[in-house]
């Protein structure tokens, strides 16, 4: 049964449909701004989408694609991937995002002489559904390049911003008092807030407003639903697998346990066994013979 008409905008078709399309493109712009908490000059204006797929040539791996990848109208790149699913080294995934990206305008300019000093920096947005950094308490954390003795930013072509969603505990819309707030709320409870709800939180961010109409199965076609819906069977599909695997191996584990254990039992028994023979007077090569077991074995 449907609760809710928002669709979940975790889902990748969807999380794409709104932040990745030229359609919604001020949803992004608005995004963008509010998470980085970019002022006056320094927010970002207009953006131009680029190709997703970091390396051409290993392209059919999943690895190799972002959700989305676009410029700033300074021609500074911002990558921003939702990850729904835990991922061990996700962290160092972002970095070897950012570095394709950045070093992708080399290769890309190489034939117009593009130099070293025309490399524009690279901003990583991450929104994760799990926990990235557990010794963090905040759900938002940014992480820049730092001088370790002076803490000057020298480096400044890569920044990385993460949102961790378990950890934003705020579940009463009327406590939402920030944009990056309100987003966080988007994230985690869209799919199930009411419409009565959702007029509460917009207030006046008509952007917001807009990324919960982007949200509405009704403004969806059926082959964009359909799309929807093969997401989340794939996802389902996945986490089956994953749980058979685990599965597989807890009993694999127990049942070595139990053969280890019956194992050590018979190497007991013919221990004292042997120890008995050895009472009566048999012959060790006797003993050895018939318990199996070696001298060494029989001397301890």
């Amino acid at each position: 049964m449907v609760t809710s008409k928002f669709l979940n905008p975790k889902n990748d078709v969807a999380f794409r449909k709104i932040f990745g399309s030229e359609k919604h493109k001020d949803i992004l712009i608005h995004f963008i701004n509010d998470v980085l908490d970019l002022k006056e000059s320094d927010k970002v204006k207009e953006v131009t989408f680029l190709s997703t797929i970091q390396d051409p040539d290993i392209a059919c791996k999943k690895e190799s694609i972002v959700d989305v990848l676009c410029t700033d109208q300074y021609g500074k790149q911002i990558i921003v991937e939702m990850q729904v699913a835990p991922q061990e080294g996700f962290e160092k995934r972002a970095q070897y995002y950012a570095s394709k990206a950045y070093s992708r305008q080399l290769n890309a300019g190489q034939e117009v002489g593009a130099r070293y000093q025309d490399l524009k920096g690279v901003i990583f947005i991450a929104i994760t559904d799990y926990v990235v950094f557990p010794t963090k308490k905040d759900y938002l954390s940014n992480h820049v390049i730092l001088d370790s003795k002076t803490y000057e930013r020298d480096l400044q072509d890569f920044s990385f911003t993460f949102i961790e969603l378990p950890k934003f505990k705020i579940k009463s819309i009327e406590l939402l008092s920030t944009m990056i707030e309100k987003w966080c709320y988007f994230f985690k409870y869209a799919s199930s807030t009411s419409e009565a709800d959702v007029r509460k939180i917009i207030d006046s961010d008509l952007v917001i407003q807009r990324a919960y109409e982007a949200l509405n199965r009704f403004n969806w076609s059926e082959e964009e639903l359909r799309t929807y819906d093969k997401e989340i069977k794939r996802i389902m599909d996945n986490q089956a697998v994953e749980d058979f695997m685990k599965k597989q191996a807890r009993q694999e584990g127990r049942q070595e346990g139990r053969q280890e254990g019956r194992q050590e039992g018979e190497k007991e028994k013919a221990i004292s066994i042997a120890r008995a023979m050895l009472e009566d007077g048999f012959q060790v090569e006797k003993v050895m013979l018939f318990t199996g077991l070696g001298s060494v074995q029989l001397s301890v």
